[in-house]
């Protein structure tokens, strides 16, 4: 990890620490150990098991991207890649940071670049694709239910979803549309032509084209392996469901007994793409207002929400961070393409 990303690793955390002490500024210190104290830490573990749950179920699509060309790729390797992915994608703005730090955490097991590219392009098409299905039918399921207490929310809630679904529409085009998406491309940057220099056009026009080119030929194996792609679909959905599920079991540590399951996942979906629009990286101070605001229909207690909040973001922010510091450390094994 270099001087840059361990400064902003530190950052984050300083800023975590402020966050949580700023929210308990008005609740005594003898409420919250009270609380802790009556919490039911076998929910608690539940919360934990689930978050450990999706991780390993992100590993699993690793190995089985991997499987065809690199049988023998093992799991303790391929935990490895969501691990680092979580570190990077928590103190990096807009989560930027995630996909390089998967492909050179490829490349230092033996997959060549090419391969490495291929599998993190499959693998996150369909991390948005779920992402978009899961954001479709939790607005069906549940978003009357708690629409009058989003306000502002809402207008972030739609462009969240725009932004997403934007980029699913744009990777598509380029697989199925290519010479179109390419034009259109091309016919959108002209433009640009009388606010910047001509070789800096140039330039930028050139890296436009190689970029949808590298998708393009990568999408070509997506698009070929259909079962493939339905069995990553599916553990990606398992994946997604461990982690949605999470607040409702802190609820039940918490003894908030009388919230709903579907209604817990459904806000939790909500937040998730709220989060998403933060630049500050793991949307720090958002996700922690967002979390407060929309949990507050089933939490009366400041105590509780507060605390409730902090377990949340220890359990799906800060965990997989300090796991991803781990895996960082570990060599991985070098594997030989299976021909």
């Amino acid at each position: 990890m270099s001087k840059k990303n361990k400064f902003a690793l530190a950052t984050m955390i300083l800023i975590g620490i402020g966050i949580f002490f700023y929210s308990i500024r008005d609740i005594s210190y003898r409420t919250i150990l009270g609380e802790l104290a009556h919490l039911h830490y076998g929910w608690l573990a539940v919360a934990l098991i689930c978050m450990l749950l999706s991780v390993l179920c992100e590993g699993f699509v690793v190995k089985i991207l991997l499987k065809r060309q690199f049988p023998t790729y093992s799991l303790k390797d391929a935990l490895r890649i969501p691990l680092i992915e979580a570190l990077f994608n928590g103190i990096t703005p807009f989560s930027s940071g995630g996909q390089p730090a998967q492909l050179f955490a490829l490349l230092q097991s033996g997959v060549d670049a090419g391969r490495a590219t291929s599998i993190l392009l499959m693998k996150f098409v369909v991390y948005q694709s779920m992402i978009v299905l899961n954001f479709i039918v939790c607005l069906f399921l549940g978003f009357h239910l708690i629409a009058d207490k989003l306000h502002v929310m809402v207008f972030l809630l739609i462009f969240g979803f725009l932004i997403h679904l934007a980029v699913i529409l744009g990777l598509l085009l380029v697989m199925y549309w290519y010479d179109f998406t390419k034009k259109a491309l091309n016919l959108c940057l002209k433009p640009f032509k009388r606010f910047i220099s001509r070789e800096r056009y140039t330039r930028i026009e050139k890296l436009v084209n190689e970029k949808i080119d590298t998708f393009y030929l990568e999408s070509l194996e997506l698009k070929s392996n259909y079962r493939l792609l339905f069995k990553v679909s599916l553990v990606t959905l398992v994946q997604l469901f461990f982690y949605y599920i999470i607040p409702y079991f802190i609820l039940l540590a918490l003894h908030v007994d009388h919230a709903s399951i579907l209604l817990v996942m459904t806000l939790h979906v909500l937040i998730v793409m709220v989060i998403s629009l933060f630049p500050i990286p793991g949307g720090a101070g958002g996700a922690e207002y967002s979390f407060s605001l929309i949990f507050s229909t089933f939490v009366n207690s400041g105590s509780k929400l507060v605390l409730a909040m902090i377990i949340w973001r220890v359990i799906t922010y800060y965990l997989a961070m300090f796991g991803g510091m781990v895996a960082l450390v570990i060599t991985p094994q070098k594997y030989n393409k299976n021909i």
